[in-house]
């Protein structure tokens, strides 16, 4: 049990923290014209951490319990690579506007899973909802940071 849980929350924090790796030389957060409601950058990987922690946790109580079928694993996983994608199309190559359809996707991808998750086990899916929450103020941040620095 506490193996299936450490693999399932070490996969998105391998996945997280490689992506940091590749983007890190194209990270240009400091000096984008940022909407109000901006964070401190260094507030990203204390987040994106927690919430990774929370995709495994609830994964991994999938797993343990057998409630994983095809349909969880695959949005499970599709919705990690949305994910990783995102900040290499935003930050290494600048496709600011790409980035934001993408992050529409990535969050209609965490609806279906907290949908499938929850109908397996309540609190797998109820742990998603901050990483939902989370995504939904990143596309914020995203379009603003686009409307923001065009031209």
């Amino acid at each position: 049990m506490i193996k299936t849980y450490a693999k399932s929350i070490l996969l998105p924090l391998l996945v997280g923290g490689f992506v940091g790796i590749i983007i890190a030389p194209s990270m240009n957060y400091l000096i984008l014209e940022k909407p109000y409601l901006a964070p401190p950058g260094y507030i990203f990987p204390i987040v994106w951490t927690i919430l990774y922690i929370l995709m495994g946790i609830s994964y991994g109580m999938l797993k343990v319990k057998n409630l994983t079928s095809y349909e969880n694993m695959q949005i499970y996983y599709q919705q990690l690579a949305i994910n990783a994608l995102w900040p290499i199309f935003f930050f290494t190559f600048q496709w600011r506007l790409f980035a934001f359809i993408w992050i529409v996707l990535l969050d209609i991808a965490i609806c279906m899973m907290i949908v499938r998750f929850y109908e397996k086990d309540k609190v797998a899916g109820l742990l998603q909802i901050p990483y939902l929450v989370w995504s939904l103020f990143a596309t914020y941040l995203n379009l603003s940071i686009y409307l923001l620095n065009r031209g």
